[in-house]
């Protein structure tokens, strides 16, 4: 019941309705009433020839009817009377006197007419009248015409009654029949509206709503086709349009809440960066001079005459306070910032310094270290020591994972220089090249890397405004490109 109710109140509020009711009922209205109007305007036309024709008749017929109640002459009154019927289709034809007493009569006719109105008028004026009456059941249309003697004196009534004519029934069955078409024709008329509107209009429309109810958040683009009228194809191209800014906004709104949490990562991560450096500060501080003196300790028992057992042990723990004092001087490495100290620097000079130096590096050792590109005029604005050390962490990290062969190769683009690092060990897998930059994070076993090496780089590269990207070299193993913008970019 309440969908049905719902349905009849959209049908009541539709479109549909609005045209049945503002364009098709008064067209249908007027046509009604032109078509009574013009029936009526037959049917008058009808009744004023009938009387016409009474009228006719009577004068025709007065004249001797006058001389025949003057000289009392029954049988000139009597084909008088006959002649009526033979002249026109009369019904009935009386003669009465001046009291309204019949005289003579034939066919239909009244007995008496001295309570009729129409007969006491033309008696009291002396012209033509008559009314629609019923005598003896039927329907007629009685004529009255003065009978006058010959000095113009009222001595008596003629009175012609006559049917109404066939065309009076044509005209009623001509009614019946226009009532009957017309409506047929509303109904059709109707029936063409509402199917015309709905093939038409309707139907594209119901796709309109359809389409409109469709959208929704993530779905706001239009896919459908436009079709229908122009103004429906228009409607379709501002909805489309509007799909079209709703979606793009969407995405802005999405874009913008990423990079919102993307920067609220990267805050928290700087702020735990910053807390790590505040700590490592104040742990190389408390802990280094303590480290000192255990090495120097050591160092002091080593020149004692010791037994190889304990001189062992003195060598351990001196290897252990030196990967102590590495760790923590990384550390200060990966926190330290001096943007002050920049200047031009000749990154190519850098790099021969680096591959001089790593081929002496115990992790290099039985490993190939070539050099290409070095020849290239690289400058950049950088800080010396920092730059060499980004440098030289990337290139160990390449020893220690070659098998045979490490490439250190400087390229040049439009904006920036690349500094590659190639090695043809095992590679880093996908998933994990974003990580390997954290502070910590090591992919080989405990006791063998800090964690810290790559993470020194990549603070390096940021204060230069350059940046480190990983991939997979040609050999299969690792492939770093260090980027370093032209002519540097302080931040």
């Amino acid at each position: 019941m309440k969908a049905y109710l719902i349905a009849a109140g959209r049908f009541f509020h539709s479109l549909r309705l609005t045209l049945l009711v503002s364009i098709v009922v008064p067209l249908l209205a007027i046509s009604g009433m032109a078509i009574s109007v013009g029936l009526n305007a037959v049917e008058k036309a009808l009744n004023d020839r009938l009387m016409e024709d009474l009228e006719l008749v009577t004068r025709a017929v007065s004249g001797p009817l006058s001389r025949a109640m003057q000289e009392q002459d029954e049988l000139v009154m009597g084909e008088s009377l006959k002649s009526l019927f033979r002249i026109g289709r009369v019904s009935g034809a009386s003669v009465f006197d001046e009291s309204g007493t019949r005289v003579a009569s034939l066919g239909v006719a009244d007995s008496d007419v001295a309570d009729s109105a129409s007969a006491e008028q033309v008696i009291t004026s002396g012209e033509l009248g008559g009314a629609f009456r019923r005598v003896d059941g039927e329907s007629v249309f009685s004529q009255f015409t003065p009978l006058t003697t010959e000095d113009g004196r009222i001595q008596g009534l003629l009175q012609v009654t006559r049917q109404r004519s066939d065309f009076h029934d044509l005209v009623a069955s001509s009614r019946l029949w226009a009532v009957s078409i017309w409506s047929i024709l509303a109904v059709t008329v109707i029936l063409v509206v509402i199917l015309g509107h709905y093939g038409a209009v309707g139907r594209h429309v119901n796709g309109l709503l359809q389409t409109m109810a469709s959208l929704a958040p993530g779905r706001w683009r239009v896919t459908a086709s436009a079709s229908g009228p122009r103004e429906l194809q228009q409607i379709h191209a501002g909805l489309r349009d509007i799909g079209e800014r709703m979606a793009l906004a969407e995405e802005e709104i999405e874009t913008r809440i990423a990079k919102e949490l993307e920067m609220a990562e990267r805050l928290e991560y700087q702020e735990k960066v910053a807390m790590i450096g505040r700590v490592a500060g104040g742990v190389a501080h408390e802990l280094g001079a303590p480290l000192n003196v255990v090495q120097g300790r050591a160092r002091i028992l080593q020149r004692e005459d010791l037994p190889p057992e304990q001189r062992r042990h003195l060598t351990d723990i001196e290897s252990q306070v030196e990967r102590m004092t590495r760790i923590i001087q990384q550390l200060l490495d990966c926190f330290r910032h001096v943007p002050d100290s920049r200047r031009p620097v000749q990154l190519q000079a850098v790099l021969r310094d680096v591959l001089e130096r790593v081929r002496e590096d115990d992790r290099c050792n039985g490993k190939t270290v070539v050099g290409e590109g070095l020849d290239l005029d690289a400058v950049i604005q950088a800080e010396p020591v920092r730059l060499e050390l980004a440098c030289l962490n990337v290139v160990r990290n390449a020893c220690q994972a070659a098998q045979s062969e490490v490439t250190l190769s400087l390229h040049m683009s439009e904006s920036e220089f690349e500094v590659r690092v190639d090695d043809d060990g095992p590679g880093i897998e996908e998933s994990r090249r974003e990580s390997i930059f954290e502070p910590f994070y090591s992919t080989r076993p405990a006791g063998e890397g800090t964690g810290l090496g790559l993470a020194v780089v990549s603070s390096v590269l940021k204060e230069h405004g350059g940046r480190i990207e990983v991939t997979e070299s040609a050999d299969g193993g690792c492939r770093m490109r260090l980027f370093w913008p032209i002519g540097g970019s302080a931040k």
